[in-house]
């Protein structure tokens, strides 16, 4: 039954996602505003379809058609338009390629979900389909089924954390070294594995610095050393081949200023980033950009806000007998994700901008764990009646050309 009603979330998803796209090209403005928009309509579709190729997308299915990439193009990980190319064997067209990688990826990320969730509960009671309405109604969850990465990174980041918690580690090592190989985030679940290993290697002694010295010595076994490292041999992969062949290994974050990405190359810290979004608010006029900027800033603080909660549920400060601190893990594996999440929000904002946050907050799985945890029903209805309205209009904004994320 649980499968079945996943599949009709999903196809529902999908209907309302095409529904929302129709109905845009009748009452919105189209504007196009990204390179190559002319291009889209190459791949005889119509713009249903191609709209899920704006922005980015397009990037993906020409690099996917070439071969190779241009100048800039290189912030686009390989293993999306690497697969594109491969799948387009079948199907003689890079759009609808993509858009089965994405949507088949991403229903069977949801059923990998659904058995992760179960693993990972304490009480095995986890409100498994409200994570996945929250999800799936996210405003920004339409590019799960897009010519995106997000499709194929959640399934690749969600087996991950699933053979991780079997303690399956050739399947995980393997799948994480892809998933680093498809988005920069995925060389974060260096924090989850590593998190696990200690959990298992763990040697219960009073003493710190023995019980840290066994830690250690364990994780720089061969085995653990290198399931640790492999997000890292995914990223350093696509490093290797950057620096082959453009003499810079990081291109993939030095092209982004220069791709019009708004991004700095430098280091800018989280209250910075905030003070500038807040003197925006302040000063700047009342345009489309600044409405964005809001969408932008508001997403960002409610997710924080949520993953600063929802860490504080996973740790537990007890008197010891001698009325020390102790600090005792209610969930390791909650945990590992909510550090993830943490990682996984604040990561591009220290390139000094918020733009495209409510996309990758996507992948900060906590949040939608703990919103869901919520015991008032009439909060919930709220929250996700607040993200369906938004998932309308972010969508039919984005089908008509417009940058919302």
């Amino acid at each position: 039954m649980p499968n079945l009603l996943i599949l009709l979330l999903f196809i529902s998803w999908r209907t309302i996602n095409s529904w929302v796209l129709y109905l845009a090209g009748k009452v919105i403005y189209y504007l196009g505003f990204f390179p190559y928009p002319r291009e889209l309509f190459d791949f005889g579709r119509s713009q249903i379809i191609t709209a899920l190729a704006n922005f980015d997308g397009i990037h993906y299915l020409l690099i996917a058609r070439r071969g190779n990439y241009q100048q800039w193009e290189q912030a686009y990980f390989p293993l999306y338009p690497l697969l594109i190319r491969v799948v387009n064997v079948v199907f003689q067209n890079e759009l609808i390629s993509a858009l089965v990688i994405s949507n088949i990826s991403f229903l069977i990320g949801l059923f990998v979900l659904m058995k992760y969730l179960k693993l990972i509960s304490n009480n095995n009671k986890y409100p498994s389909i409200s994570v996945l309405l929250f999800l799936l109604a996210f405003p920004t969850s339409f590019f799960f089924g897009a010519a995106y990465t997000e499709g194929l990174f959640f399934l690749l980041f969600i087996l991950t954390l699933y053979f991780l918690k079997k303690d399956q580690y050739l399947p995980t090592g393997f799948l994480a070294l892809l998933a680093a190989m498809t988005r920069l985030i995925g060389v974060f679940l260096v924090i989850p594995i590593t998190l696990h290993l200690i959990q298992k290697v763990r040697f219960v002694t009073k003493n710190f610095r023995l019980n840290l010295k066994y830690i250690l010595f364990s994780l720089f076994n061969p085995k653990y050393f290198s399931l640790v490292l492999s997000p890292v041999f995914g990223l350093g992969l696509y490093c290797l081949y950057l620096w082959k062949t453009t003499g810079d290994p990081l291109m993939f974050l030095t092209s982004q200023p220069l791709f019009g990405a708004n991004r700095s190359t430098d280091i800018i810290l989280p209250p910075q980033v905030v003070w500038r979004y807040l003197k925006i608010f302040f000063t700047a006029s009342h345009n489309f950009q600044y409405y964005v900027s809001a969408f932008e800033f508001i997403s960002f603080s409610f997710v924080v806000a949520i993953l600063v909660f929802d860490l504080a549920k996973q740790l537990r400060f007890n008197k010891g007998p001698k009325n020390n601190l102790k600090l005792t893990v209610i969930n390791n594996d909650r945990l590992a994700l909510n550090l993830l999440s943490f990682a996984n929000i604040v990561r591009p904002v220290l390139t000094g901008t918020l733009s495209s946050i409510p996309r990758y907050a996507l992948f900060s799985l906590s949040f939608f764990i703990h919103i869901s945890e919520i015991k008032s029903s009439s909060i919930k209805s709220v929250i996700f009646g607040i993200f369906l309205l938004f998932h309308v209009i972010i969508l039919a904004l984005f089908g008509q050309g417009y940058f919302i994320s």
